[in-house]
């Protein structure tokens, strides 16, 4: 059984459905799109999954599996670090900041993002997504949060969707 995202609402559906039971939308059905746009079965690669979080660009509700959000966070920073740099090649980076001209609107690029899929996965781990908030103390916050994003995902649909691994 394989889920794919609704076009119109973005909500997870049957990879056969012909409308969205959420939104009533009308699904095209294509080999290419029910592939890329999940990865359930775990298959692709790395940067699928960062691929995947990027499609849900703002899609704050739903969940999202472990594999999702580390690897999103991997590519985000080694993305950056290469950003940085080609800013400093290019002298786009000014001493006096700590991110260049590339570096700082591709952070501004995944800010959205990177919210969305930092909020699907605590609500993978059955968490509302203000728990991000928690990061805002200082160490003891940022330990909380790591220690609750690399929590294993509660197999059972809780009231943020179904589990992400078993669909």
């Amino acid at each position: 059984m394989s889920m794919v995202f609704c076009r119109a609402c973005g909500k997870e559906i049957h990879e056969t459905a012909v409308t969205c039971p959420h939104c009533g939308a009308a699904q095209a059905k294509t080999a290419a799109a029910s592939a890329s746009s999940t990865l359930a079965d775990d298959t692709g690669n790395a940067f699928d999954w960062y691929v995947m979080a990027l499609k849900k660009y703002a899609i704050f509700d739903g969940r999202s599996r472990r594999k999702e959000y580390w690897f999103y966070l991997l590519f985000t920073f080694l993305i950056s670090i290469g950003l940085a740099i080609v800013d400093n090649i290019t002298g786009t980076s000014s001493f006096g900041s700590s991110t260049g001209l590339l570096g700082g609107l591709y952070a501004l690029g995944t800010l959205i993002p990177g919210l969305a899929v930092t909020g699907r996965r605590l609500h993978d781990t059955g968490r509302s997504a203000r728990w991000m908030l928690i990061a805002l103390l200082p160490v003891v916050g940022w330990i909380i949060l790591i220690v609750f994003l690399a929590s294993d995902s509660h197999p059972a649909e809780n009231q943020y969707g179904s589990c992400p691994k078993t669909m």
